[in-house]
């Protein structure tokens, strides 16, 4: 691109931007949502200083009369953003940082492929519970969605979940990835090959949420901010509107303000998280080593009596934490060879036995992934058990780190005797 191209969008964008920024209800909505971030103006091609906050709507403009065209901001919740300086360690962010919001930004150099993207991605939340999760334009070719601090659980394990900042929200994007992955393919397969029976198993690549988002201070345009490349804003969308948005939609001149931050129930997305984490767990470098050295065992009559006080809790059906338990049960019953048909048995009478069921389908779903691998051990002990309120050590457990090794040395004493 030319000087000549340049000097043509930037005098574009700053001809709407003294109109557009003049708005009361923009300054507000922008205003509104900065409150707790890090914000940062950006001058066509050049960002401001950092970290900077929003102290009075009437800013925003302030900063556009000195040349600012948008505004970004950060997923981090900050107690004092003006606090935060270059260089501080991990101690002392989590010390400042009071929470974040976890953004997906899915982006392709084809709308479509975003809408497709999108509306998956917004399938996969549905069916792990969420119900309140905003969306809105980028302003370029794709869209941002976002599942507030409010949604996910304080505490996993005994861990502070606002510490877990960059490494929780890069889980939950893998795996949504990978649970996104094969509709994906198919999706695209069909809207750009129509006529052959192909699968395109690079388009997907091009439209993955960026992952790169989920780091330290990373800023993202925020809802209603301009885009200086489009001149269009970053609007608020409902779902339903999706499939027939317009780039037309997001003229600045006509948008309608809507909020971007959905009101999310408290602890909403907390089984997303926690299935997420089961995954990670599964699907991590350890997990892929603990399974190359895990031999399953096979034990040939496994009895009730025999397994570790944590399993017994479990089955005798549980309120909380069911989609770990059922994590737990699966491996650990692979793990000594149970046979498939005592184990889908066992599962199944198990979860009538729940306060309130998984759904079969969601059974059926963990049983037939992890029949595509083989065996691992499930978590070691205490403190994942611990998490779900079923650990009650026994003097036995002192001599084990794993629930196999409790049911294997009981198993085996009991033989012994015999």
């Amino acid at each position: 691109m030319d000087s000549g191209e340049i000097s043509i969008k930037e005098e574009r964008i700053r001809k709407i931007t003294s109109l557009y920024y003049s708005r009361p209800e923009i300054q507000k909505v922008l205003f509104e949502f900065s409150k707790n971030r890090e914000v940062c103006p950006r001058y066509f091609e050049g960002f401001g200083k950092r970290p900077d906050v929003f102290e009075y709507p009437g800013d925003i403009f302030e900063l556009v009369k000195k040349g600012a065209t948008s505004f970004h901001c950060s997923e981090e919740r900050w107690k004092n953003p003006l606090k935060i300086e270059t260089g501080m360690n991990e101690k002392q962010l989590n010390e400042l940082r009071e929470g974040w919001d976890l953004i997906l930004d899915i982006d392709s150099k084809y709308i479509d492929y975003s809408k497709i993207m999108t509306l998956e991605i917004l399938k996969i939340l549905k069916f792990h519970g969420i119900k309140n999760v905003g969306l809105k334009f980028s302003g370029s070719k794709g869209f941002h969605l976002i599942i507030p601090w409010k949604a996910f659980p304080k505490e996993i394990n005994m861990v502070k979940t606002s510490d877990m900042f960059p490494e929780y929200p890069r889980i939950l994007v893998k795996y949504i990835i990978e649970q996104t992955k094969d509709s994906l393919i198919e999706k695209i397969s069909k809207l750009s090959r129509p006529n052959r029976y192909i699968k395109d198993y690079q388009a997907p690549k091009e439209v993955m949420p960026d992952l790169i988002l989920v780091s330290p201070r990373h800023l993202f345009r925020m809802p209603y901010s301009l885009h200086e490349k489009t001149s269009l804003a970053s609007t608020v969308l409902k779902p339903e509107e999706i499939e027939n948005f317009q780039l037309t939609d997001a003229n600045p001149m006509k948008v309608e303000i809507r909020n971007f931050m959905p009101n999310s129930e408290e602890g909403e997305a907390s089984e997303l998280l926690v299935q997420a984490l089961d995954w990670y767990r599964e699907n991590s470098k350890d997990t892929v080593r603990k399974e190359i050295d895990f031999k399953p065992i096979k034990i040939d009559k496994i009895l009730e009596a025999n397994f570790p006080p944590c399993v017994k809790n479990i089955l005798k059906g549980i309120s909380d934490g069911k989609k770990r338990a059922l994590f737990v049960l699966i491996n650990l019953f692979r793990s000594v060879g149970m046979d498939k048909d005592e184990l889908e048995k066992r599962i199944y009478d198990w979860n009538k036995k729940n306060e309130v069921p998984l759904r079969e389908g969601y059974i059926q779903t963990q049983l037939s992934w992890a029949y595509r691998k083989k065996p691992i051990m499930p978590p070691n002990c205490r403190e994942f058990y611990m998490g779900i309120g079923i650990c009650q050590p026994d003097d036995f457990c002192k001599l084990i780190k794993n629930p196999i090794n409790y049911l294997v040395r009981k198993s085996y004493k009991q033989n012994r005797k015999k």
